[in-house]
């Protein structure tokens, strides 16, 4: 990979990143549930730390990191999700939430294996992990609402 085109893919997962900030922090603003409003203001923290770290990387030389130079990354594959926005219904809003971390932590599994470098690999795996364990928890939260117990 041409490092014009890596430069690409950290730009869109920045505003992946960006993205996800605006909805959590919006959600956290708009929701009177103080557990919720502190799970969304801190996923808001953590996407945020996401953005800073990958603007850091594209001050670094792109060029050392290596990749792959014969894969398809189907980095414009990707099927637009529907906008996220405060007005939601709760759950939709996790649905979409859910799906959004899920799409972030596949790009960032794909990076990282197909990444040729030790350092690289472990940025982007996590990078991964940080956002599998978004999707945990709206998973866990998301199970509740839909499902909620009842005696």
């Amino acid at each position: 990979m041409k490092a014009d085109e890596a430069k690409k893919i950290i730009a869109i997962a920045i505003d992946r990143e960006v993205e996800a900030y605006t909805f959590y922090r919006g959600i956290a603003d708009k929701v009177k549930s103080p557990a919720l409003k502190s799970l969304f203001a801190e996923l808001a923290g953590e996407e945020k730390k996401h953005r800073e770290f990958l603007q850091g990387m594209l001050t670094k030389d792109i060029s050392k990191m290596k990749f792959d130079p014969s894969h398809d990354y189907k980095v414009a594959d990707t099927l637009p999700s529907p906008a996220l926005s405060v007005d939601m219904k709760p759950l939709e809003g996790i649905v979409v939430s859910i799906k959004k971390e899920l799409e972030a932590m596949q790009m960032y599994t794909q990076l990282a294996n197909l990444a040729k470098d030790t350092e690289t690999q472990l940025l982007f795996s996590q990078l991964a992990n940080m956002e599998r364990s978004h999707k945990a928890r709206l998973e866990d939260i998301y199970t509740n609402m839909a499902f909620p117990e009842a005696w």
